[in-house]
């Protein structure tokens, strides 16, 4: 029996299931977006091919998508600065699509924990200099 043709619909169903994961848009294309954040959409732009995701990863782990299934993965010069992988709808099995959306989901969820501890260090110093200045006055 052939393996189900893995579509946008396939993707948001999988991805709903994740904590937080909401339907939304980027650049008028369906997105699925972790608080407000892009977690996989439509590849619209010219460079990528047709019934293609986007999906966000890391680069170290795109570049070893890229090295191990490059008929499934792939990226164009558009999206190389971005911390995404390109995805051939045609080429990936459900499995993978699940392994690679719960991916992008821990990837999206440690970029936040990132910048909240980033925010909360500068908030510290913030506050340390102020007290200092008011020391000094």
């Amino acid at each position: 029996m052939p393996a189900a043709k893995v579509t946008f619909d396939m993707a948001r169903k999988i991805a709903l299931t994740l904590p937080g994961v909401e339907d939304g848009s980027m650049y008028g294309s369906p997105a699925l977006k972790l608080h407000g954040r892009l977690l996989a959409c439509l590849a619209i732009n010219k460079s990528a091919e047709p019934d293609s995701l986007v999906v966000r990863t890391g680069f170290d782990e795109r570049a070893a998508q890229l090295t191990e299934e490059p008929t499934t993965y792939y990226v164009t010069d558009h999206y190389m600065n971005h911390p995404v992988v390109l995805v051939r709808m045609s080429k990936i099995r459900v499995d993978q699509l699940q392994d690679l959306l719960r991916s992008a989901w821990r990837f999206v969820t440690d970029h936040e924990k990132k910048k909240a501890v980033k925010r909360s260090v500068a908030a510290k110093a913030r506050i340390g200099k102020q007290c200092q200045e008011r020391r000094h006055l």
